[in-house]
């Protein structure tokens, strides 16, 4: 497998992506642009886009139902030469910047504003590949002698279409055929097959198109495919993949965030986690690699139920307690993967990656950092315990089931055990060391008539172990921390991955197992341990988005940027494992 390294270093591949731009160089000239538009102009009507005066874009032709039924054998190759996306494969040269920003649109503006013909698309969202595996902290952890299982990881929220159709208002920027289904689909799948992601976790997968097209082309793409739709009416869930050639399934568990009767648990959102065996190439002999726990998840959007927001979080770290921990109590490595609607070191964030966080009366906005709510008049605000006893999680985010007693002889008994103390005839006996004074301890009470006559003690058959909680605070002990710093230090300005109403924001993660070293200020700092960030897809920032018209555009058919990382496991000798 090649490593996307590659895709910078590689002279190959260099030389392979300037024999693309000559062959592609009418998107990058404006003399030779003239000529594209010229050939545009000879193609049938219906194949050709025009955008508020500006020159035509080429659109995806939208397919008839019989084409549609044929979906699932989509030829992902005989997409390239679609303009909205030869980006994927072509390089370039140096960032251009086109001499006026367009405007966001607003009421009664006009709904798209194309960026200057002479400044390509690909051009503007050109997005580098982050070689992290050449920097010294890397190489000093990394012994020559020490083998790495590399694999990619890609996290994407797709948009689902009904998500579209039902929000039309949050896309009055974009032409209504790039909205359309059968224009997005190539696109996304053209941008997935270019990275070539060994994981695959999606967001936002709409049942329907999953069964009919997305995971027959992703089988034909050698994937193993898993999805979890939302529960209720919802139409859309969760999907991972993976190629079956690199891992093999040791464990799937589906999670479903809805509890009946809990208020802070009663929205349809899913997650999905799995535990992943590394398949090593032949020749290796006698060596091994720690399975993967991989999980996916698409927390609630309210940006006012932070209380909500942190429930699910917490179950999903539940979930992976119990599949990553190991024999010796110690954990798999683990990455998780997700739009979790909140944003960078919002209290969320900083729970997820610090492993601690105290809640009591936080105001629930405030969890996600999405929106300030504090000049409303009412805020609704976190109290402790978030979630009851009886939704089985501890406060360090583990299931009681798994948990060991504190204390011996400490014990939490059932509920049927402890009905049988509501009528206890000992109460009705005066005690014989009893003080006698008159008018108060001299009457012996009558047995009310309704109460059941004495039964014989029950021993509980199942006690539970007893397990303190906590006063406002929630902790979990996965050592997780963020493939991404959120900050674009060269154009010095924040990462976004969505651009929701014209404004950037990141919402997407992918978290990953590494080491703490030590705290600073409250923020815990990490090096890498037997999982290794080798390399990162960099993100953009909103001011670049806005050049190409926001999310999504010609060229990028989702409301969100991919995520994609590279990683490597240490692969060691039988013995030592």
């Amino acid at each position: 497998m090649t490593s996307l390294s590659d895709l910078n270093t590689s002279p190959e591949v260099t030389q392979c992506a300037d024999q693309q731009l000559s062959e592609l160089n009418p998107l990058a000239s404006s003399e030779l642009q003239d000529h594209a538009v010229a050939e545009l102009a000879r193609l049938p009507a219906e194949e050709t886009l025009t955008v508020g005066g500006s020159a035509p874009w080429a659109a995806v032709v939208p397919q008839t139902d019989h084409q549609t039924a044929g979906c699932a054998g989509i030829n992902v190759e005989v997409l390239n030469d679609d303009p909205a996306v030869l980006a994927w494969s072509l390089a370039c040269d140096a960032e251009t910047v086109p001499p006026v920003l367009p405007a966001w649109p607003i009421q009664d503006a006009v709904p798209f504003h194309p960026v200057p013909t002479e400044v390509p698309y690909h051009e503007i969202l050109w997005r580098d590949w982050e070689d992290l595996s050449v920097q010294p902290c890397v190489l000093e952890q990394v012994s020559k002698t020490t083998p790495l299982f590399e694999f990619r990881v890609m996290s994407y929220n797709i948009l689902a279409q009904d998500l579209v159709e039902q929000g039309l208002d949050l896309y009055v920027h974009c032409h209504p055929d790039i909205l359309n289904w059968n224009y997005r689909l190539p696109n996304l799948l053209q941008e997935i097959q270019h990275w070539d992601p060994d994981v695959l976790c999606l967001q936002e997968v709409q049942e329907n198109h999953y069964w009919e097209q997305l995971e027959p082309t992703f089988k034909e793409m050698g994937f193993a495919c898993f999805y979890k739709r939302r529960t209720g009416t919802k139409t859309d869930g969760c999907a991972v993949c993976y190629k079956h050639s690199r891992f093999q399934l040791i464990s799937l568990s589906p999670i479903e965030y809805f509890r009946p009767g809990l208020d802070v648990l009663n929205r349809d959102n899913v997650g999905l986690v799995l535990l992943l065996q590394p398949v090593l190439p032949e020749g290796l002999g006698l060596k091994a690699v720690s399975p993967l726990c991989v999980a996916n998840t698409h927390v609630l959007f309210n940006p006012r139920r932070g209380d909500i927001k942190l429930a699910q979080v917490a179950l999903l770290l539940a979930e992976i307690d119990k599949i990553a921990r190991t024999t010796e109590g110690s954990y798999y490595p683990v990455i998780l993967c997700g739009d979790l609607n909140s944003v960078p070191d919002s209290p969320l964030y900083k729970f997820i990656r610090n492993g601690e966080l105290s809640y009591h009366g936080m105001p629930a906005w405030k969890v996600s950092g999405q929106e300030d709510f504090s000049q409303h008049s009412y805020s609704r605000k976190l109290l402790a315990p978030l979630w009851p006893s009886s939704l089985g999680v501890t406060d360090k985010c583990q299931y009681v089931t798994l948990c060991q007693p504190k204390k011996l002889g400490r014990r939490e008994y059932s509920r049927d055990f402890l009905l049988q103390f509501r009528f206890c005839h000992v109460a009705c006996e005066r005690p014989p060391q009893l003080v006698l004074l008159e008018g108060v301890t001299d009457a012996k009470p009558d047995r009310p008539a309704h109460w059941p006559k004495p039964a014989a003690m029950v021993k509980d058959p199942d006690p539970q172990p007893f397990i303190p909680r906590c006063s406002g605070v929630i902790q979990h002990g996965l050592n997780l921390t963020s493939v991404y710093s959120h900050f674009l230090p060269q154009r010095g300005r924040p990462e976004v991955t969505t651009m929701p109403m014209g404004l950037g924001a990141t919402v997407d993660y992918i978290f990953y197992s590494a080491e703490p070293v030590e705290n600073k200020a409250g923020r815990r700092l990490y090096k890498d341990g037997a999982l290794k960030l080798l390399g990162r897809l960099s993100l953009l920032s909103e001011d670049v988005l806005l050049m190409a018209n926001g999310l999504p555009n010609q060229f990028c058919s989702s409301d969100h940027l991919c995520l994609l990382a590279s990683f490597g496991l240490e692969i060691s000798s039988l013995r030592e494992s």
